[in-house]
């Protein structure tokens, strides 16, 4: 008889977002009447740049002629994107990286949850307390993470760093050495971040530990403040700790086309084992490499007319967060981030939850957002909102929430 994976028995529930959708289906069900506004889920909502556009439809219509006609991508992915990812994300900021260093994937969250196949299921993970669901999860699924308590909403073999208001939403560094070390900066679910100077103590902090950091980078678009780094290789020693993580997706729209990359530096080593080795080895056997056609969409997001129409967009999206947080200042509320990122975290009303929060918000005013207590156990008591929605929504919804 075949035996299933029991790690999968062990998470709790069902994927976060999941379970805000079934709840929204069921509210709009009940009251077709309604105008549910989401400001939730982090998917954007503004149509692809027309230069992006562009390159696209020149894509597809090289797939129809013989002579350039493309198939199986490279598994690494092709050169032209990986070059121009090296040159205008890492060489334009003083990182060395180079392009065997880059792997083309279908977006970061594809490898935020598949980099954990790299280590060794006794390693423990370090994560921030709120965090994005996947670096837990996918620890579960293979088995690094213990047993769950739900009274705590902890795993026990998962060390906490948490991230609240009394420290301004910054990681202190654990009283446990971690073997793995996730930060996302600037981060999802808080919008807080952290500066260059305290980047580097992180850095410094695993080189000493012996630890390795992802680092999801896929905010990095957002980031206004000079103090504030683009990415980890910016910090001296970087190379030998640190795997990065970027997304397409928030910074050109791509959630719907799927496109990323991880960064791998070949100076990251286990003893004398290249991780670099292992995870194109890894992305050769599991992977079949991005679409051509998403691939050149990717590149013309470097070109002079794809970067101007995207800072476009990234400040359309900045305008609403700034309407977010204005908002509900105005209307009371003790708010953060919105500066470096386009999430605002917000402490709930006193004597409610997260998720009492969340249904006073979808019954009274018609407005979804996060539940912060889904991000984790020192989320509770606060609550997550996108700024990702359309400019005239934010505004109804901001009002809306105001007139409570």
């Amino acid at each position: 008889m075949f035996q299933v994976n029991d790690n999968y028995q062990k998470l709790p529930g069902s994927y976060l977002f999941s379970t805000i959708g079934k709840k929204v289906s069921a509210f709009s069900a009940a009251n077709p009447d309604k105008k549910v506004i989401r400001l939730g889920i982090g998917d954007v909502t503004q149509p692809i740049a027309p230069a992006i556009i562009a390159a696209m439809h020149k894509a597809v219509d090289e797939m129809s002629k013989a002579e350039t006609f493309h198939g199986y991508a490279p598994d690494l992915g092709y050169d032209f994107l990986r070059n121009a990812i090296v040159e205008h994300d890492y060489r334009a900021r003083g990182c060395d990286i180079s392009a065997d260093e880059i792997f083309v994937s279908d977006g970061a969250k594809s490898d935020s949850g598949n980099i954990q196949e790299l280590f060794d299921v006794h390693n423990r993970i370090a994560v921030c307390d709120p965090v994005y669901p996947v670096y837990v999860d996918s620890n579960v699924m293979a088995g690094r993470t213990g047993t769950y308590d739900a009274a705590t909403e902890r795993w026990s073999d998962v060390i906490y760093m948490p991230c609240t208001m009394e420290n301004d939403f910054v990681p202190d560094f654990p009283k446990e050495t971690p073997d793995m070390i996730y930060l996302c900066l600037p981060n999802n679910p808080t919008g807080t971040t952290i500066t260059k100077a305290q980047l580097q103590e992180w850095v410094d902090y695993a080189n000493k530990a012996g630890a390795v950091i992802i680092y999801d980078a896929a905010y990095e678009a957002y980031i206004s403040e000079p103090d504030v780094a683009h990415s980890i290789y910016e910090c001296e020693g970087a190379r030998t700790c640190a795997i990065e993580l970027k997304s397409f997706s928030k910074n050109a729209g791509f959630t719907g086309v799927r496109l990323g990359y991880a960064v791998v530096p070949k100076d990251l080593k286990c003893g004398e084992v290249s991780l670099n080795a292992m995870w194109a080895r890894r992305h050769g056997t599991k992977f079949n490499g991005a679409p051509y056609i998403v691939q050149r969409a990717g590149e013309a997001v470097y070109s002079a007319e794809g970067k101007a129409q995207l800072k476009e967009q990234v400040a359309y999206y900045m305008k609403n967060a700034s309407v977010i947080k204005a908002g509900l200042k105005e209307a009371g509320y003790t708010v953060f981030g919105g500066v470096n990122a386009p999430y605002i975290w917000l402490k709930t009303p006193a004597g409610m939850t997260s998720w009492e929060f969340f249904d006073h918000l979808l019954e009274h005013a018609n407005v979804v957002g996060t539940p912060g207590s889904g991000f984790g156990p020192s989320g509770e008591g606060y609550f997550r909102l996108t700024a990702f929605g359309s400019y005239e929504n934010t505004v109804a919804a901001i009002e809306r929430i105001k007139a409570l």
